[in-house]
């Protein structure tokens, strides 16, 4: 547990590489808001991998789910850990919001946070369920959440709503825009001159990045949320102005 406690020591507030960042983004209002993406980090990695295996499971993409009793000894170890991890992620973005502010000055106004990619415990329909929300994060009647588009893309402040359609999602909506290309695609398709260009259209000034993570390799957000209507409405529009993200062979040392 000692080595776990480390590797939470060492990461917290650390942004990560692949698709997580920090933008700076002005609402319909001129508001500036400070949206970051990322998670548990390594911790969650490791806690994850390390339960999976002494589940017997596999780690990869088409491989069968790996099935635990909740009321196991292991089953109640893994969801204390999933729990930690995602009390960690939010931990590391509260301290990286603030250290930004702090940068930038000014005082917080209104703060929306939401998870992805994490197991909530529900009640559907009389039922009680785990709802695992993979590339998902919550929208119950009156809940705000964050939705980033690409870099270069307007995100959102949303809120859920009370419909049959919301219903029969569980509630649930979009995390993001979502890909159109995977990341080696998406190296092959563009340049960085077609992505820097696609920026400067648009005002906004990047720290970092690579071309797998080019606007172009993602779908357009509105297009996205037009589809899931009925089950949200838009409270903000957020037009990004800078954006940081890792930057080509920069080497992350907490796989995530």
């Amino acid at each position: 547990m000692e080595a776990y406690r480390q590797k939470a020591v060492g990461q917290l507030g650390t942004v990560g590489s692949g698709n997580h960042y920090v933008d700076l983004m002005r609402d319909e209002a001129g508001f500036v808001w400070i949206g970051v993406h990322f998670g548990s980090r390594g911790l969650g990695h490791t806690s994850a991998t390390r339960y999976l295996k002494a589940a017997g499971g596999k780690d990869g993409m088409n491989v069968p789910p790996a099935i635990v009793d909740e009321d196991s000894e292991l089953g109640r170890r893994y969801i204390a850990a999933m729990q930690l991890a995602g009390r960690y992620s939010y931990a590391g973005r509260e301290w990286v919001v603030d250290r930004v502010r702090q940068i930038i000055g000014g005082k917080v106004t209104e703060s929306v946070h939401n998870h992805h990619n994490y197991a909530w415990r529900e009640t559907h329909d009389g039922k009680d369920l785990w709802v695992v929300r993979k590339g998902a994060t919550p929208a119950f009647p009156g809940q705000r959440g964050f939705v980033g588009g690409s870099m270069g893309d307007d995100a959102v402040i949303l809120e859920g709503v009370d419909s049959p359609e919301a219903k029969a999602s569980l509630y649930s909506t979009v995390h993001g825009a979502g890909r159109l290309f995977g990341r080696n695609e998406a190296k092959r398709r563009f340049t960085r001159e077609e992505m820097d260009r696609w920026l400067n259209e648009r005002g906004v000034t990047l720290v970092g990045a690579d071309l797998d993570e080019s606007p172009m390799a993602y779908r357009r957000l509105p297009e996205v949320l037009a589809r899931h209507a009925g089950t949200l409405k838009v409270l903000h529009t957020l037009r990004p102005f800078a954006v940081a993200m890792a930057g080509e062979g920069e080497f992350d040392p907490f796989k995530d």
